[in-house]
């Protein structure tokens, strides 16, 4: 199992975020995401949002940092990647 997360520069709130996705699966993602305490409302499509003052603690749990880029390639490498015009509202 592999978890990787990128660094926090994404602006939002107020705040800056990181994103956690995994290579595997969304069902590893939401485990190790629930295991250090980020709630399940951080998910979005196929990565959980990660707010800075979590960035240390979530990389001190195995976390791997990459790059944002990374993070695309990795997604779209394992088919993991759901972009935005593919999810249904309702």
């Amino acid at each position: 199992m592999v978890i990787y997360i990128d660094r926090p520069t994404w602006p939002g709130h107020g705040r800056l975020w990181s994103h956690l996705i995994s290579d595997v699966s969304v069902a590893e993602l939401h485990d190790f995401a629930a295991g250090v305490g980020i709630p399940r409302r951080a998910f979005e499509r196929d990565h959980y949002d990660v707010v800075a003052e979590r960035f240390d603690s979530v990389v001190a749990a195995g976390a791997q940092v990459v790059t944002t880029r990374e993070i695309v390639q990795i997604l779209l490498a394992k088919g993991l990647r759901v972009r935005a015009h593919t999810v249904r509202r309702s």
